[in-house]
């Protein structure tokens, strides 16, 4: 996900009115699609007849399956909300952890991205 124009380096300090409209536009659409993703109804199996443990374990298998997504779908729009929060407070394009500026390609590729790629492989490492 990106925009259209070469972002500056420091948003945060340095961003004019169509370039926040830019990221705000991207984090809406987003938080658009992953809403839909979240409300997507995940259906209950169906009642099961004596010899159908296949088709039930296919059925526990996908709901599993849609359970996870939609979860993964809900702390990606957790990010995005927090992204469009910074975006409005000022503090868009800062890292969290460091307070750099995080770099403009990052920024392009994960607009929502809430540390510069430092920090984050810190934090990944820490979590491991």
């Amino acid at each position: 996900m990106g925009w259209a124009g070469s972002p500056p380096r420091a948003y945060s300090r340095h961003m004019d009115d169509p370039e926040r409209d830019r990221i705000r536009r991207a984090l809406l659409d987003e938080r658009d699609r992953l809403l839909a993703d979240v409300q997507e109804t995940i259906q209950a199996p169906g009642q099961m007849t004596y010899g159908s443990q296949a088709a039930a374990a296919s059925q526990v298998f996908e709901q599993q399956r849609d359970l996870a997504l939609r979860d993964r779908a809900t702390q990606h729009l957790e990010l995005v909300d927090a992204a469009l929060a910074r975006l409005d407070d000022g503090s868009y394009g800062d890292c969290l952890r460091c307070r750099k500026p995080i770099a403009a390609a990052r920024l392009e590729a994960l607009p929502w991205a809430a540390h510069c790629i430092e920090c984050q492989t810190v934090i990944d490492r820490d979590r491991r």
